[in-house]
């Protein structure tokens, strides 16, 4: 049998360019600081973002994938409700980048890369002040949104070159009266790029604030729309848009109702969609006092392959005490499928799909277009842990 040797000194010479190439990107990243030192627009929250822009480049040595890309046919969408432009076939695929955080932890802040075909941690040590400096409110498709002293702005990941970090700065923004613009919950994007002529963005803010605006129109015409939200029960939950419906649309606290916005009919008039929770699971007395005694939090998302949508409910408890921080952890999932009428049906099989929770954006990708992972299974990324759950393994008595 005949082995192919690799040449002597190879393996070295290898060694020595990727060493290059990651001092050349240093060597890039102190080209930009100092012109934009110069030009005096540079600022600490921005520098903040060039040195993450650059770990994520550093960390991500080019690798060949051999999966065809997964092309999406989506049904088409509802063009009065002034969202999206077009129906033709989009690829469903992974972020560039997520940034997780929690709004009342400020100093826990989890950044996740695509890499090799999946979500992974980058190995980097994140500022305690990160989320202070970057005035940072959450992430979507890759883009990073931050609130300046009023002014909302969203900056694209450069990919290799920092130069070409893209930001786009939206008009001055509106608290409303009674509401709180400092935390949010998180940040939708209705479109892969916030530069498409339709593309919406809407920020959930913690309270009755909801805003949306959307940033390719002209300044003349491009304006925040702040809507009071009148119910509670919407008040902490995050916000997701929502292709099948064309809407960006939240689960209130319990999960029994789902209001949906637009900006049309719906603006300041939500689309109220009731749920009713069949085929629950027979619980053991343990098993109901661990999850009445856990923090809760429900959460949308939708498969584009499918149109199915689903409600996951997320357990999670203080586990454990480190350094003085309270660490959370995730104790039990259920994922109900939601039906048109509003049915949601616990379910522990979700066929060839595989579901990314974050605090950040949530999303649901078939299986076969992820690799390293299952069908069947959620990922859970958040400030305290990373987790696979195998949604058919879990027991309930």
């Amino acid at each position: 049998m005949e082995v192919d040797h690799q040449p002597e000194g190879m393996e070295e010479v290898a060694i020595e360019k990727v060493t290059v190439e990651k001092l050349m990107a240093k060597v890039k990243l102190m080209e930009v600081v100092m012109e934009m030192a110069v030009t005096k627009k540079i600022d600490m929250g921005f520098l903040y973002l060039l040195k993450l822009f650059m770990s994520l480049i550093l960390n991500q040595p080019p690798k060949l994938c051999l999966r065809k890309p997964v092309l999406v046919r989506c049904s088409p969408l509802h063009h009065s409700n002034g969202f999206s432009s077009a129906s033709l076939p989009q690829s469903q695929t992974l972020p560039l980048t997520i940034l997780c955080a929690d709004p009342c932890r400020s100093h826990l802040v989890r950044p996740m890369v695509r890499r090799d075909g999946d979500m992974d941690a980058l190995d980097y040590e994140m500022p305690s002040d990160f989320m202070e400096v970057t005035k940072m409110i959450g992430t979507s498709n890759g883009w990073i949104t931050s609130l300046v002293d009023g002014i909302v702005q969203i900056r694209e990941h450069p990919g290799k070159n920092p130069k070409q970090v893209r930001t786009i700065f939206l008009p001055p923004h509106v608290t409303l009266p009674l509401c709180q613009a400092q935390m949010a919950t998180n940040v939708a994007m209705s479109s892969s790029s916030p530069l498409k002529e339709e593309c919406a963005v809407a920020v959930k803010f913690l309270g009755p604030q909801l805003s949306i605006c959307k940033p390719a129109q002209s300044n003349a015409d491009r304006e925040w729309i702040n809507i009071r939200i009148s119910n509670p029960c919407f008040f902490s939950s995050p916000v997701m848009y929502s292709e099948k419906e064309d809407m960006f649309r939240i689960v209130g606290s319990g999960g029994h109702l789902v209001g949906s916005w637009d900006l049309g009919k719906h603006k300041y008039t939500p689309k109220i969609q009731r749920i009713q929770f069949q085929n629950l699971p027979e619980l053991s007395k343990a098993k109901r006092e661990l999850l009445y005694s856990s923090n809760t939090s429900e959460h949308l998302v939708e498969s584009r392959t499918t149109g199915e949508t689903f409600m996951v409910k997320w357990y999670k408890r203080t586990a454990k005490t480190i350094y003085g921080i309270e660490r959370m952890e995730t104790k039990a999932l259920m994922v109900f499928k939601i039906d048109e009428q509003g049915n949601a049906v616990y379910t522990q099989d979700i066929g060839d799909l595989c579901i990314f929770l974050t605090r950040s954006e949530s999303f649901c990708l078939p299986a076969s277009s992820v690799r390293h992972m299952r069908p069947n299974r959620v990922k859970l990324i958040d400030v305290d842990e990373i987790t696979i759950i195998d949604l058919a393994a879990q027991k309930w008595n």
